[in-house]
């Protein structure tokens, strides 16, 4: 996400290093190449050149602090309007009435029915509501078995007629159903639709019209870039929707609709789908999105997902195991557990500042840990607890058991007591030090 965007803007940054003041050449210069790398990321002309000389007329003249280069000075202006360019700060989903409805509207194959239950399910989880999905695409012959799918995934009940072939007698019903059953939240996924079908765009109209939805969302993928920015302007005319959602934002997109559909659209981006997974849903924050595409990693958003998967209770034993080293290879698997809910590696990766761009060459899968997970598996539970006794014999049965090789099981036991090692060392206020002293002295040596 954003890779290629990223790499361009730090190049052209580069230019001001190890210059005193910021001068009309030298930000002209380096600012042209922030305006030619937006262009590339299929930011349209207009809003291109609009941004770069509102952070030149912003820029200039400025006196550079002591601490902070022309180049630091630069980067914190182009990150203070890229934050408002993409809306300023975050909006929130209106959930107001009772039952909220919600609106989903969109291409054909933006996503919307996956958005849908996406959707669902973050309100089921993060927001305590008891969602219903309702089939409101009558045409697409699979639509209402995906739909059902989807919720079966998510333990989300799903309302469908198959008789039915009005999408507002469908959406009318689920809602009149919704408040019998006490749901808190409806969502109606429509059918994709071409802005230049007048038939189908009536009818969204006719839709919202009767049911008069707490929030309408516009599901568009992200990786048609200024299409998609095209789009949304066309279905605002026509139903002036309440905000955005950017899918297959995890894809090879060059970042264009991000960053020009608030000020085309004026309407705010409210999510992003980031992967397949049912739970792959961020909330769109402006500023953790600047911080990403100027290669600065997105430190809060990882924290939150830490947050939400890491148990407080069992964070305190698993500290308490570390004090005393007492870690194992059982708590190990266990934390590898953890993380691989937390989404996509190569995600969390980039979330890490400057590691993006260390591993932007390195294929992070969503199965980095399998081999490592097969060789713990393959153990028993005394030697998970107890690798020192894990002679030649057990390392060739665990490698056959986990399809894996010696030499893997070797190195996995090697990376595992240098761990231990380290946590010893952390807890061992006089070795660190020690540690601490000698790299001091390392460092000395290598001045002179």
């Amino acid at each position: 996400m954003f890779e290629n965007l990223s790499d361009k803007i730090e190049k052209a940054f580069k230019n001001l290093k190890g210059q005193g003041q910021i001068t009309e050449i030298n930000v002209a210069e380096t600012l042209k190449d922030v305006r030619r790398a937006l262009l590339d990321a299929d930011v349209n002309f207009k809003t291109a050149k609009d941004f770069t000389n509102t952070v030149k007329e912003k820029a200039l003249g400025r006196d550079v602090l002591k601490s902070v280069s022309p180049g630091q000075l630069l980067v914190k202006i182009t990150h203070e309007e890229l934050t408002e360019l993409m809306g300023g700060q975050k909006a929130d989903i209106n959930l107001s009435g009772n039952p909220a409805v919600i609106l989903m509207s969109g291409l054909q194959g933006s996503g919307k029915t996956t958005f849908s239950g996406k959707l669902a399910n973050y309100l089921k989880t993060k927001k305590g509501k008891n969602p219903l999905l309702v089939a409101c695409d009558v045409y697409r012959p699979a639509a209402i078995d995906q739909l059902h799918v989807v919720g079966g995934q998510i333990g989300v009940e799903v309302f469908s007629d198959r008789d039915s072939k009005n999408p507002v007698d469908i959406a009318q019903k689920a809602i009149s159903y919704a408040k019998q059953k006490g749901f808190s939240v409806v969502i109606i996924d429509t059918a994709g639709r071409l802005a230049v079908d007048e038939q189908m765009m009536a009818e969204i109209e006719q839709v919202k019209k009767a049911i008069n939805p707490s929030e309408t969302l516009f599901v568009v993928d992200s990786m048609t870039g200024q299409d998609a920015v095209n789009t949304a302007k066309a279905f605002n005319e026509r139903i002036n929707f309440d905000g955005v959602i950017l899918t297959k934002l995890d894809g090879d997109t060059r970042g264009g609709a991000a960053l020009t559909i608030k000020s085309e659209v004026n309407k705010p981006i409210k999510f992003v789908g980031t992967g397949e997974k049912m739970d792959a849903l961020d909330v769109f924050y402006p500023e953790r999105m600047a911080d990403r595409i100027l290669g600065m990693g997105d430190v809060v958003s990882l924290v939150e997902r830490a947050q939400e998967q890491f148990n407080e209770e069992e964070a305190r034993k698993l500290s308490k195991k570390i004090a005393k080293n007492q870690f194992t290879l059982t708590d190990f698997y266990s934390q590898i557990q953890q993380i691989k809910k937390m989404g996509n590696m190569k995600d969390l990766v980039g979330m890490i500042p400057g590691m993006g761009k260390m591993m932007k060459d390195v294929e992070i899968g969503d199965d980095a840990f399998k081999s490592t997970e097969a060789i713990i598996q393959s153990m028993t539970v005394q030697e998970r607890e107890n690798p020192a006794i894990l002679n030649g014999n057990r390392r060739k049965r665990i490698a056959m058991g986990s399809g894996t090789s010696i030499q893997d099981v070797n190195k996995l036991i090697k990376q595992f007591e240098d761990m231990q090692k380290m946590m010893k060392m952390m807890n061992n206020k006089g070795a660190m030090a020690n540690l601490m002293k000698n790299m001091g002295g390392l460092r000395g040596g290598i001045q002179r």
